[in-house]
């Protein structure tokens, strides 16, 4: 057993943690033992995860701070935290590497969130390999490593005249899917940042799968000459329940229960994505008018400085009655389990789109910034199992989009196709899989990693 212990270091975002959380009890469950490196910034609940070791660092940030779904704010945010973290983190790893006990395995490897390039010259100076994570999948990564040089071609910044055009490295996408920012300055310098030290690690970690993404494998071994593991979807060995930043209300589950199959829409934009007070009684009346029941999730906070659903138009809740249930945070993935959830309004975060997929439930589409972008165009362009709001979010829109996915034929053929890739990527997992032998590689790379020290 010697040898086998890994230190993990995730971002501190909720669609971060998670998924690094479920690769460690992955790893866990293959006889590593796990430190986790953390912020105190939304920290993850330690109660949950008694088989590992957790150690705080000092992050710089503030109690009160709220992250913003702003992709510039967002860009500040990351690259403040590097800054921020790296002294602190080298001297958290430099101390757990160097008073291991003889009854606690040697260090192996490091695994870090790939947006964490602050950590591959502290990795290096300890000697210690660096694996990334990928939390989200291969073709979103690939549109960001190519945004220099479509910079650099004069493709972007977007021309309105060229938003609909297809991009020529990546043809499954169409400029505006992948287009963030339009001062490209401090972008390119924090993308440099990230594909140079990801190039200088010891491997990659994708949660996603070969039967999903295999296309773009050759393409992602250009980039980045190092080995590559397909190893998701993560959330199907161990749920993300335990991970999340907050509580769940399990009344949705009782409500759920009283529902006809297949007959419920679920709605929730995440733990970041915010939207206007117009746009929410937008949603609010989309969801009414669509005569279907809806599970909404109001987050607070989901539109700036609301507690709830105060902002709910004045009788809306006796006009829905029991057709509507409102909660301010879900067990997601028992909520797309569920035999009464038939479709799910998405902001196309990719653990969402990827616990969709699972469970075979269609989405409506509404992403607001980063992978999101080009998620949406995979699951309503690509595997076509889902619709696109492109278009602004308007009562209208909402109420047609929702009577394709759920009444009209259009959304029949939706279940199907997505009946044929929740079975796939089931069988990616199961012995002979491509999941399932990747994960192995994966076990052995890191072990020739601690052998080769």
């Amino acid at each position: 057993m010697k040898g086998r212990g890994v230190i993990l270091f995730p971002m501190p975002f909720q669609g971060h943690i998670s998924p690094m959380l479920q690769l460690a009890n992955i790893l866990h469950e293959k006889g590593f033992s796990i430190s986790i490196i953390h912020t105190r910034f939304n920290s993850p609940n330690t109660a949950n995860y008694p088989h590992f070791r957790f150690y705080p660092i000092p992050d710089g940030v503030s109690e009160n701070y709220v992250i913003s779904s702003d992709p510039v704010r967002i860009l500040d945010f990351l690259k403040s935290l590097n800054s921020n973290c790296q002294t602190p983190f080298r001297d958290c790893l430099t101390e757990l590497i160097t008073t291991t006990s003889e009854d606690e395995d040697p260090i192996a490897c490091l695994v870090t969130d790939v947006l964490w390039y602050s950590t591959q010259a502290v990795a290096d100076d300890l000697k210690l390999p660096r694996v990334v994570l990928r939390t989200t999948n291969v073709s979103s990564f690939l549109a960001l490593v190519t945004m220099p040089s479509l910079f650099q071609k004069g493709y972007l910044p977007l021309q309105d005249s060229e938003a609909e055009n297809e991009v020529p490295e990546l043809p499954q996408f169409r400029f505006k899917d992948i287009s963030l920012f339009k001062d490209p300055g401090s972008f390119l310098e924090f993308i440099d940042a990230v594909v140079r030290e990801t190039k200088a690690s010891s491997g990659i970690i994708y949660n996603s799968c070969e039967d999903l993404e295999g296309e773009f494998l050759t393409k992602n071994s250009n980039y980045f000459p190092i080995p590559v593991f397909l190893i998701g979807p993560f959330h199907k060995c161990f749920p993300a329940s335990s991970s999340s930043l907050l509580p769940h209300d399990k009344t949705c589950i009782s409500w759920l229960d009283k529902q006809q199959p297949k007959s419920v829409i679920y709605v929730s934009f995440g733990s970041v994505a915010a939207i206007q007070e117009t746009e929410f009684l937008e949603v609010a009346w989309g969801l009414a008018n669509s005569k279907q029941p809806f599970l909404w999730v109001v987050r607070p906070g989901l539109v700036q400085g609301s507690k709830w659903r105060e902002l709910l138009p004045n009788g809306f809740l006796e006009m829905v009655g029991e057709r509507g249930h409102i909660v301010k945070w879900a067990p997601q993935q028992e909520v797309l389990l569920h035999p009464s959830t038939g479709a799910f309004w998405t902001h196309c975060g990719w653990n969402s789109t990827l616990e969709s997929l699972c469970e075979g439930v269609p989405m409506i589409c509404q992403p607001s910034f980063g992978d999101q972008m080009t998620d949406a165009r995979f699951i309503s362009h690509v595997w076509r199992v889902g619709i696109h709001l492109e278009s602004k979010i308007e009562r209208g829109e909402i109420e047609k989009a929702i009577r394709r996915l759920m009444v009209e034929p259009e959304g029949q053929e939706m279940r199907n196709r997505i009946k044929l890739l929740k079975q796939k990527m089931n069988l990616s997992l199961k012995p002979g899989g491509s999941s399932y032998k990747s994960l192995n590689n994966l076990v052995s790379h890191i072990l020739s990693l601690q052998s080769s020290k």
